[in-house]
């Protein structure tokens, strides 16, 4: 494996950590990650809630080693990376267009996010994971936790080993599809998907 990993027992951001390093280092297939974060960071300006014990990562690559993605679905790729390791260990996933991932006991429950930035011609990916506690939260959603006894350490390995095997996006987008039209009646989606991953109409 390529990538130097770094953890942290705390931290603010990992995501912010990372936009900020990138700002003074040639950074590439770098990751950091923690089982607390403070002052996460979600999509559309958004908290991440934190919670001791969960999991929270990011990583950078160079942007032009994954130009085989349309930059506008960096995130639906990640996510489906993410979800496909979990699904090995937790059956009842289901991923919410574009990048959220759910469990399904009784109703769905947020249990993952993933949240892509570009800047200087990186990717930095941030993925918060609630491996071990459901925190409280003030949303549209409601949070779970997965059910299973897995260790942080390994997810984050296995997320890692997923990106640098770069799978082709056409093939991601195969396997995405067919969980979105499960997903998109659970969710109330009405709309179909373009071929990078986006909503039609």
């Amino acid at each position: 494996m390529k990538w130097k990993i770094d953890y942290f027992t705390q931290i603010d951001s990992t995501q912010k950590y990372l936009l900020k390093k990138i700002e003074k280092e040639d950074l590439n297939y770098y990751c950091i990650w923690s089982d607390y974060q403070t002052s996460g960071i979600g999509t559309k300006g958004r908290n991440w809630k934190g919670k001791k014990g969960n999991l929270f990562l990011s990583f950078v690559v160079d942007l032009k080693e994954f130009d085989f993605i349309p930059i506008q679905s960096l995130s639906i790729y990640f996510s489906f990376l993410v979800f496909e390791i979990l699904k090995k260990y937790q059956s009842n996933l289901i991923i919410k267009w574009p990048n959220d991932i759910y469990i399904l006991n009784n109703e769905p429950k947020k249990i993952a996010g993933i949240l892509v930035n570009v800047k200087k011609k990186k990717i930095i990916c941030g993925i918060g994971i609630n491996t071990k506690f459901a925190p409280e939260i003030d949303s549209e959603y409601k949070s779970g936790c997965l059910d299973i006894d897995i260790k942080n350490d390994k997810i984050v390995k296995e997320i890692l080993a997923a990106v640098e095997k770069k799978e082709r996006w056409e093939n991601i987008f195969y396997k995405y599809q067919k969980i979105f039209n499960k997903s998109k009646r659970i969710f109330n989606i009405q709309k179909s998907l373009n071929k990078d991953g986006s909503l039609k109409g």
